[in-house]
């Protein structure tokens, strides 16, 4: 990579990591995994920067390996067993209890959304929280739109199975949350 791709591809880090982290958190579920996911598919992009054809659009490509690479991780046998944080918590503190409702809703969305296979998970995250329409989510994947389409509708359905026996906290996350399209 000469110093003029070098700079071309900070440029693009700079600009679309955040975004690209939030896809890889949502398709792993934790932002250490995330972050690890979204490093890998990184110096994946960064080796084939030169070769890439279409130096307008290499975000596409780097979501495509950011998919790729999440599949092949969760194929590994060792990939999340362990959770790593910061501390401990001994004491739960006040402001816990005020966003216990928010966060056992999160995690039921979270979990639900985890139950779904890999395919469907990406393309209810590239369309919902990402809010790319079908023709990008089939070129991220590599699919047919056909295909796009009814992954959507049987990770929706699904969806709205899951949270319904999970009860009326998972169900009424959906709609406070803004995101009222999965349930």
């Amino acid at each position: 990579m000469n110093a003029d791709e070098e700079r071309q591809f900070r440029e693009f880090v700079a600009a679309r990591s955040r975004s690209l982290l939030h896809t890889a958190y949502l398709l792993t579920g934790d932002w250490e995994q995330g972050r690890d996911l979204l490093q890998t598919a990184l110096a994946s992009t960064a080796r084939r920067w030169s070769q890439l054809r279409d130096r307008q659009q290499p975000e596409i490509y780097v979501r495509r390996a950011i998919y790729h690479a999440h599949v092949d991780r969760f194929r590994l046998l060792s990939w999340g067993r362990e959770t790593v944080t910061d501390t401990l918590p001994d004491q739960p503190s006040a402001q816990v209890a005020d966003w216990a409702n928010t966060v056992v809703q999160r995690q039921d969305i979270m979990a639900a959304l985890r139950r779904l296979p890999k395919r469907q998970r990406a393309v209810i995250v590239l369309r919902y929280f990402e809010d790319r329409p079908d023709t990008e989510i089939a070129a991220i994947l590599g699919v047919a739109q056909g295909t796009v389409r009814s992954q959507t509708h049987k990770a929706l359905a699904s969806l709205r199975t899951t949270l319904a026996e999970a009860g009326p906290s998972a169900a009424s996350s959906s709609t406070a949350s803004g995101r009222g399209v999965i349930v």
